[in-house]
């Protein structure tokens, strides 16, 4: 069914519910809602008309319930309102009365435009909420609640860019607007400029600062600028308010835990972590989050909980992922292989379904991308590009050890690791365009528009973009996004003197490392299949053979193996090719304090170990797939 079929069939069966109900026929209408809500489960209209229905049968309570059901997923329904305070005023409740005639009172006040796009949106119908509101601001272009409104619907429309302006624009006229200045937050957070949002949640909590959003979204820009360690005690602020949900404390002791774990704090992260299941005991998060730690050893009562709840036929499906990622790493710990990938396919299967890769778009980037940059291309470049060896970058596939790489670095007294940026891409992003699905750049070719100043003045940029990252003052600090591979181009271009280290890892260890890992972005769908890997494996590898052919040298090629069997030797490779001198520091780089957000968290905690060299051979029986699909990329003789 087309989006519109979709929308014209939700209409014409509320109208028909509506028709059936005016013509004293509400059982009938009835009917013709419950179908309605199997198409469209969160439309609030369709919940204000069964209370309607409701209250023709002199049903009060099962009225109440769909009402509050319909202005929980849209506060702008003024007859909802209307109803709710007639019946709450009939039951004896007359502070919820007042309450509900308050909201009605406020609707009253705004234009009836702003109250009908409201719900629209709502209910997810963007352009006809966008149309009304565009139509209204036409006659009335300065109205803050119309503009903000205008700002919401373009964010959910995916051009956050535009709701920033919007919300600018109300800010300029009316530097108080305290709900304006939330929502700027909001969308700063979106586009990932987190320290802009800090200085607005900043702003928000000088003028109130017990407001629990304004918190929330104060702890979200600090953890987006890698400041771990303030959201703790944050967080245990928020937790220590009367009168807190057991869902809010379940979704708060996991937040923290995550900080806890972090900064290195385990014990505290593993004692959070089970608050948050002892406040909620179906949060499949928590027990994904447990299990990701990679050290924590779950007991016989706790995977007999996980697999009751995997089997729950009423288990949302995400919730069923973790659950199965998480019994996966329990019984791979315990040895139980056959078992163990049972839940690992399980997981990548139900995934799969709902994450989206399509391995023809990755293979014409990167033809895109051998096209466009050439050594011819880069000659014709000389002295573009800011003049700065500040940056380091390490690029790879996911688990192919840059964690580790980049906590040897960031034991060095003159670098400083910071975590896994996105300038580069959004800065691609607004060059190139991207592929909605895997984020890649559409048209590299538009990088070589760049003049020399441009060029520079992008550099520039990027250094000034990074620094809110950078806490220590060390001279040189780290970069570890490991898809910055695509963008080696574009780091040659403005950024000529940083360096780039690429992580290689043995591909039948890293393709199950990988399908063995639920992340917790979009853009690692090919994880989910051993043969969508296999072929992500193989134009990774063509790209990087590519930037070695056309930048020889530039890129220093780290196989993870070697770093496992020969630490030093392959330290003092690495810290040469950066130019730093050789600290023994770095030879310790498990006893190095500092935030770490990856999954190798823990492991980047502990002395080297070549206990994860061949520990994919356990499941080799089922890792047919990935061994055919990778082909001439895996080396010879590494399975029968």
């Amino acid at each position: 069914m087309s989006a519109l079929g979709s929308l014209d069939d939700r209409e014409a069966l509320l109208h028909q519910a509506r028709d059936l109900r005016t013509q004293h026929r509400p059982t009938e209408a009835l009917a013709v809602l419950a179908r309605l809500e199997t198409l469209q489960p969160t439309f609030s209209r369709l919940y204000q008309e069964r209370g309607q229905c409701l209250v023709e049968l002199h049903q009060a309570p099962g009225a109440i319930a769909a009402l509050e059901t319909a202005v929980r997923l849209s506060p702008t329904l003024p007859a909802a309102w209307d109803l709710l305070e007639q019946l709450y005023r009939l039951r004896g409740d007359p502070a919820r009365a007042a309450a509900a005639a308050q909201h009605l009172a406020v609707l009253r006040q705004l234009p009836v435009e702003v109250v009908m796009a409201s719900c629209l949106l709502a209910d997810g119908d963007l352009d006809p909420a966008g149309e009304i509101i565009g139509a209204y601001l036409l006659r009335d272009p300065d109205n803050g609640v119309a503009l903000r409104l205008l700002a919401r619907i373009r964010l959910d429309a995916g051009d956050p860019a535009q709701a920033a302006t919007l919300l600018q624009r109300v800010l300029a006229r009316t530097p108080d607007d305290a709900a304006a200045r939330f929502d700027l937050a909001m969308v700063l957070l979106r586009q990932e400029t987190y320290a802009a949002a800090r200085r607005e949640t900043g702003w928000l909590i000088a003028a109130e600062p017990d407001n629990r959003d304004y918190l929330k979204q104060h702890g979200l820009a600090c953890i987006g600028l890698g400041d771990h360690a303030a959201v703790i005690d944050l967080y245990a602020r928020l937790l220590a308010a009367p009168n807190v949900s057991d869902t809010e404390v379940s979704d708060l002791r996991l937040w923290r835990a995550n900080a806890l774990k972090t900064t290195g704090r385990v014990p505290e992260a593993v004692a959070d972590y089970r608050a948050s299941l002892a406040a909620r005991p179906d949060n499949a998060v928590a027990w994904f989050s447990l299990a990701n730690l990679k050290t924590y050893r779950f007991s016989d009562p706790e995977i007999t909980r996980m697999e009751a709840d995997a089997a729950r036929p009423d288990a949302v499906e995400m919730d069923q992922v973790y659950l199965c990622f998480a019994l996966g790493k329990a019984l791979e710990d315990r040895r139980d292989f056959a078992a163990s990938w049972r839940w690992y396919d399980r997981g990548n299967a139900l995934r799969r379904r709902s994450a989206r890769d399509r391995p023809e778009v990755a293979d014409a980037c990167v033809a895109a991308l051998r096209r466009t940059f050439t050594r011819a291309a880069f000659a014709a470049r000389p002295g573009h590009g800011a003049d700065d060896p500040a940056p380091i970058f390490i690029v790879g596939l996911p688990r192919s050890g840059s964690t580790l790489v980049e906590q040897i670095l960031a034991s060095h007294s003159q670098v400083e690791g910071t975590q896994e940026l996105n300038e580069l891409s959004r800065y691609s992003n607004e060059l190139c365009g991207a592929d909605p699905d895997g984020a890649l750049p559409l048209r590299p070719e538009a990088c070589l528009d760049l003049t020399a100043a441009q060029a520079r003045a992008l550099g520039a940029r990027f250094l000034s973009d990074t620094r809110a990252y950078r806490q220590t003052g060390r001279p040189r600090f780290i970069d570890k996004a490991p898809h910055n591979f695509w963008h080696i181009g574009l780091i040659q271009l403005i950024l000529p003197r940083a360096t780039i280290i690429d992580v290689r890892r043995e591909p039948m260890a890293c393709g199950f490392s990988n399908y063995k890992q639920l992340f917790g972005g979009t853009y690692q769908a090919y994880t989910y299949g051993l043969d969508l890997f296999a072929r992500r494996y193989r134009a990774y590898q063509t790209l990087m053979d590519h930037w070695d052919a056309v930048l020889p040298g530039r890129v220093l090629r780290l196989p993870y193996e070697d770093l496992v069997t020969d630490l030093e030797g392959q330290v003092r490779r690495l810290l040469d090719h950066c130019g730093l001198a050789f600290e023994p520091a770095c030879l310790q780089f498990h006893a190095t304090e500092r935030s770490v957000r990856t999954p190798s968290a823990e492991q980047v905690r502990q002395p080297i170990s070549r206990e994860g060299l061949d520990h994919w051979r356990s499941y080799a029986p089922w890792l047919g797939p990935l061994r055919d699909g990778l082909g001439a990329a895996r080396p010879p003789g590494d399975l029968p």
